[in-house]
């Protein structure tokens, strides 16, 4: 991994209004407060379901799905609070799930891992790694065969490179000229395997050009390039000039599923996340915001109060909804 450089927020191009830096910034913290409380209820053990937190990787949903219409798709992982909220996801909807409750997202049935909301256009997020890559290919084929004009995303990370099924459905995709954005976000580590031990070249962003697909490389930490980087795919896409695909290079704070850093399994140093930690996308964002008079502290402490009292309520809601009835324990699952 290669020394890392301090995050510098560029808007020299002046494409990004006030209000839309705003809303970039609420929306990453909201998911960090969010996660923060997963970690605080989590050891309580009344979460049955894993749960794999995306803290040090908000700017990557917040940036690009800013840029997506309610009726688009997105495609998850099983990291992919971040994503299901940033697309406009039902809070109580997503908390419930986590406790397994029928008033859940998924009716308690999917859990952390397995989010679906076709309301906000989350159709769907799988535990399988790479296994929502074909399906956003086929509803932007769909797409296309509708002529709805939706575009498809699709968030995967560096360990679904190594899967065959992202290699033959962007060849599909760019044999169609989808309207499909295949984002991987490059957190350096498939679970506690270094991206180094299992690709030789850390070139995921050219990995496809064989193919055909353009490719991007951004920092996945800063939400301006993020957000210019996913408008320019999104608007490709949207405008039937086919799919691209985008490498956000990013870091997860905590281990691969739960709350800890995992820095004592010793995979990852105490120095690396302490590097990554220093390039926190949401502090450092907020200081820049407070630099260019864009905000002020008393904005952000209001921002933080009433996203405090959303989650808090969201998670009372949960605690107190029913679970699903033993009768209909295998309702809405199919075999």
């Amino acid at each position: 991994m290669k020394e890392l450089k301090y995050i510098k927020f560029d808007l020299s191009a002046k494409d990004v209004s006030k209000s839309v830096l705003v809303d970039l910034y609420k929306t990453m913290l909201m998911i960090r407060m969010f996660q923060h409380k997963i970690e605080e209820e989590y050891p309580k053990d009344e979460i049955k379901t894993p749960v794999h937190l995306c803290v040090g990787q908000e700017a990557i949903p917040a940036g690009v799905c800013i840029h997506l219409k309610k009726d688009d798709y997105v495609f998850s992982n099983y990291r992919g609070h971040g994503h299901y909220l940033a697309k406009g996801g039902d809070m109580k909807a997503l908390v419930c799930e986590l406790y397994g409750r029928e008033t859940g997202c998924c009716r308690g049935r999917g859990g952390s891992m397995h989010l679906i909301d076709v309301s906000a256009g989350l159709l769907g997020s799988s535990s399988i790694v790479a296994g929502g890559v074909p399906i956003a290919t086929g509803t932007a084929l769909g797409s296309l065969m509708q002529k709805n004009n939706h575009v498809s995303v699709v968030f995967f990370g560096d360990g679904a490179v190594d899967e065959g099924v992202l290699y033959e459905s962007i060849n599909f995709a760019v044999l169609k000229k989808l309207p499909v954005v295949y984002i991987c976000e490059n957190n350096f580590y498939a679970v506690c395997s270094a991206q180094k031990n299992r690709q030789p070249l850390d070139n995921i962003y050219k990995r496809f050009s064989g193919c055909g697909i353009p490719g991007y490389r951004a920092d996945g930490n800063n939400v301006i390039e993020v957000y210019k980087t996913a408008k320019k795919a999104v608007n490709n896409a949207r405008a039937k000039k086919g799919p691209s695909i985008i490498e956000f290079r990013t870091y997860r704070w905590r281990g691969h599923s739960g709350g800890e850093s995992d820095v004592s399994l010793g995979y990852r140093t105490q120095k690396e996340m302490d590097c990554w930690q220093k390039r926190c996308p949401v502090d450092n964002f907020a200081s820049f915001l407070l630099a260019k008079k864009i905000i002020t502290d008393k904005e952000i402490e209001s921002f933080k109060k009433i996203f405090n009292e959303e989650i808090n309520n969201a998670f009372e809601f949960a605690k107190n909804s029913p679970l699903p009835q033993k009768k209909d324990i295998l309702k809405y699952v199919y075999f």
